[in-house]
């Protein structure tokens, strides 16, 4: 083999094998890209909600505290929030109160909420129920009403500081939302 005849013989053999280097990462990073994205930890965040809690922000403009008891039910497949406003009505009620029902749906992996209050009777139709498929430490629960408005609401667990944040918004039609309620919870 002549002088010429193997650098150009080292050229090409260094331009395939870059080449196919180039081919084999290009592999490898699809594959990696078709891997699953982690399963969510449903029961996580369904056991940081437990216990007792101090509920402070503001709904519909207005300053509350709510007392909040969350506990686990039914071979703790559920999540119960009984939530009490302290500030009280004209007939020295609570000013409001929900029964809130968290489950886990596993074929959709998503959370779905049934949440029951004191400002109105459900009819149980598919309206009352939410859903929110979880993102990291967050459960963004979306009720759509069938003429396309709803409610948006966020629980929102922060690990540094063991508490829970709920941020709710109307939704309009529109498709356009508007602050309604924003409210941090923390541990009696």
């Amino acid at each position: 083999m002549t002088h010429q005849a193997l650098r150009n013989f080292l050229f090409v053999s260094t331009v395939l094998g870059c080449a196919a280097g180039l081919t084999l990462q290009g592999f490898a990073l699809t594959q990696a890209s078709k891997k699953p994205s982690p399963k969510p930890n449903p029961d996580f965040l369904m056991e940081n909600m437990t216990g007792k809690w101090v509920m402070r922000g503001t709904i519909g403009g207005d300053k509350v505290t709510h007392d909040v008891t969350v506990d686990r039910i039914l071979n703790r497949q559920y999540v119960r929030i009984h939530e009490i406003a302290r500030e009280k009505d004209a007939s020295g009620q609570p000013a409001y109160e929900a029964w809130i029902h968290i489950a886990w749906d596993k074929a959709n992996e998503e959370f779905v909420v049934m949440w029951l209050d004191n400002t109105g009777v459900t009819n149980f139709s598919a309206d009352g129920v939410g859903h929110g498929k979880p993102k990291g430490d967050r459960i963004p629960f979306i009720w759509k009403l069938a003429d396309g408005s709803g409610i948006h609401n966020t629980f929102a667990y922060d690990r540094a500081s063991n508490s829970w944040s709920w941020k709710i918004d109307n939704l309009e039609k529109s498709g356009e939302s508007s602050p309604f309620g924003r409210v941090t919870l923390k541990r009696k």
